[in-house]
C-alpha cells in the first residue's frame, strides 16, 4: 500500500523524472522492439508536459505525468483486491482519486491514461514536501494496491534495474553502464555495447530524442 515511508522513500520531482528516463533509456538499449520494454519516456507528450509510463504485458502499469510544477502518478495492480474490477459494483477503490487536487483534473480526465483501471495514485507539487496520497482505508494484505511492488523500482539505485533486466532479459547487464546511464552520463557505444552489442547508438537515436536523454 502507498505508506508513508513509500512516499519519503520516492525522489522528489525532477530526479524521479530523470530516473524515468533512465529507465527507458536502458529499455530501449536491452531490447530492440518497443512492445518487449516494460519503461518509456516521452519528452513532448504535451506542451510543458512529459511522460512517463510501466506496462509489463501482463496487465499491469503506470502512468507518471511531468510538468514544470508538478507531477502525479496513477498505477493499476490488475490482480489486486482494490481492482476496480475485483469489487461489486465495479469501481475505482474509495480515496485512492477523491483527494486529488484540482490542478490534476486533466490527468484524471485523459483517456490514455485509463483511469477507470486504478488501485493508486500519489501525486506532488511545487510546495509539497513530501509525495501525497489520499486518506484510504485498504483492505487486509501485505500489498493490497500492488505499489510496493510497482513502485520498487523508482528507488533509485541502479542493482535494483540490474536484477529486473537480468531476470526479465534472460541476460547479463553491466552494472556500471547501467550506473552510467542513472547518473545521466552521455551515452556513448561503449556503454551500449556492455549492455546490447546487437544495437547502436545510430539505431537509438529516435529513443534518445523522445526520451531526451544526452548522447555524444
Amino acid at each position: 500500500m502507498v505508506t508513508k515511508k513509500r512516499l519519503a522513500a520516492l525522489p522528489d520531482i525532477d530526479a524521479l523524472k530523470n530516473l524515468c528516463k533512465s529507465l527507458a533509456m536502458l529499455d530501449a538499449i536491452m531490447s530492440i522492439e518497443w512492445d518487449s520494454r516494460y519503461y518509456s519516456f516521452n519528452s513532448k507528450w504535451g506542451e510543458g508536459e512529459e511522460m512517463a509510463s510501466m506496462r509489463n504485458g501482463s496487465g499491469d502499469e503506470y502512468f507518471i505525468l511531468f510538468n514544470s510544477q508538478t507531477a502525479i502518478v496513477k498505477g493499476f495492480a490488475h490482480e489486486s483486491p482494490m481492482s476496480p474490477w475485483a469489487n461489486d459494483p465495479e469501481q475505482v477503490w474509495p480515496g485512492v482519486l477523491d483527494q486529488v487536487p484540482a490542478e490534476f483534473e486533466s490527468f484524471l480526465k485523459e483517456p490514455a491514461f485509463s483511469m477507470e483501471a486504478t488501485t493508486f495514485c500519489i501525486w506532488r507539487r511545487a510546495g509539497d514536501r513530501s509525495w501525497q496520497a489520499g486518506k484510504i482505508k485498504y483492505p487486509d494484505g501485505k500489498d493490497p494496491d500492488g505499489s510496493d511492488d510497482l513502485l520498487s523500482i523508482l528507488d533509485g539505485d541502479p542493482k535494483t534495474y540490474q536484477e529486473f533486466a537480468e531476470e526479465y532479459y534472460e541476460r547479463p547487464a553491466d552494472l556500471g553502464s547501467i550506473t552510467a546511464i542513472y547518473e545521466h552520463q552521455p551515452l556513448t557505444p561503449e556503454i551500449i555495447k556492455k549492455l546490447n552489442p546487437d544495437i547502436t547508438i545510430k539505431r537509438l537515436k529516435s529513443d534518445l530524442a523522445e526520451i531526451d536523454y544526452p548522447s555524444n
